[in-house]
């Protein structure tokens, strides 16, 4: 799995001229969007499958600044992978200052029937997405 990249905008920043903190869920959840497309399971795909997947929980610890026009590098990582939950870990790091760690984080998520609202089992009704993911538990992301 490659890293997701991406430039910091000025629009992300705050009135210290660094990245507003908020913004770094955004990329979070732009990285798992690139994840997801990179398994070859766009979130378009699961909602047209009839699921959604909402985020359940997520945190941020913030390191170190990022500020405008610095690259960015967040790398995705599958931390836990239940029959109803998953874990993702996001560690981001800016390019523009060394490859410093700027931050770290995690969202849990699930999948629910987009029409009942109730909880999906993957490993029964997204048995094929469940096994990609038990593969990627185990993978090396690319650096």
């Amino acid at each position: 799995m490659k890293p997701y990249m991406l430039k910091a905008r000025y629009y992300e920043t705050d009135q210290m001229g660094i990245i507003h903190h908020a913004n770094y869920i955004r990329w979070m959840e732009e990285a798992r969007i690139d994840m997801l497309n990179q398994m070859g399971y766009p979130y378009r795909r699961f909602e047209e499958m009839g699921y959604i997947s909402p985020v359940l929980h997520a945190e941020c610890e913030y390191k170190k600044s990022v500020k405008f026009d610095d690259e960015v590098k967040i790398v995705v990582s599958l931390q836990e992978f239940g029959k109803l939950k998953f874990t993702l870990r996001y560690d981001i790091y800016n390019m523009s200052e060394g490859g410093a760690l700027s931050a770290y984080g995690t969202t849990r998520h699930c999948f629910l029937n987009s029409r009942t609202g109730l909880p999906v089992m993957m490993n029964k009704e997204m048995k094929e997405f469940s096994e990609v993911m038990q593969k990627f538990l185990g993978a090396k992301t690319e650096e």
